[in-house]
């Protein structure tokens, strides 16, 4: 099964959601758990340098072909940490996505690159936002939760701002955080049902 993890907006935690639904997968009992990180950056690479979890294989795979061909050749359950801002990277992957998974932010630009994301997807290839770093119970939230039902996009999950700030490659996972990306995970692997 390949998760692509995507969005044409950086800063968006593409690679923290990379990163915790792996390990998600891992504990569920995935084995093998690839995780390819398409990015030239290497953010989720350089995070599980720092903080290694045993039983995630990661993959460097910096330009579109590379990526395409460690996607096509992973075994068992793959996440994909795709670039920003790269469409053709966005579209290869994506064609080859059992399921996507989109993080975003409430409010702002955020719309618009989502919907770019979207537009880039095959439609008949399962899809879910998941809105990272979330201020719970706040006005900005909730609107976003209503955009994404009004444009029939379905909320994978709700990530709270608490987890956001505990993650990065300063940070070990938090238990919080691999709920939190489970419920995401169990979402994603139901879609492609």
């Amino acid at each position: 099964m390949n998760i692509i993890v995507t969005s044409l907006k950086g800063g968006v935690g593409k690679s923290t959601t990379s990163i915790y639904l792996s390990a998600a997968a891992l504990e569920r009992g995935y084995d093998p758990v690839t995780l390819i990180d398409a990015d030239p950056q290497a953010s989720s690479a350089e995070w599980l340098e720092i903080w290694p979890i045993e039983g995630i294989n990661v993959v460097e795979a910096p330009s579109e072909r590379t990526a395409t061909r460690a996607i096509s050749r992973a075994e068992g359950l793959v996440v994909v940490d795709t670039p920003p801002g790269n469409e053709r990277a966005t579209q290869a992957a994506v064609a080859l996505a059992d399921a996507v998974v989109i993080p975003t932010r409430a409010g702002g630009v955020e719309y618009s690159r989502v919907s770019a994301t979207i537009e880039l997807i095959p439609s008949a290839t399962p899809r879910g936002v998941v809105i990272c770093a979330a201020r719970l119970g706040t006005n900005d939230l909730e609107a976003a939760i209503d955009w994404w039902k009004h444009q029939k996009v379905q909320v994978w999950g709700i990530i709270p701002e608490r987890v956001g700030i505990a993650s990065g490659p300063e940070a070990r996972l938090s238990r919080e955080g691999l709920s939190n990306y489970d419920t995401v995970l169990g979402r994603a692997l139901r879609a492609k049902q």
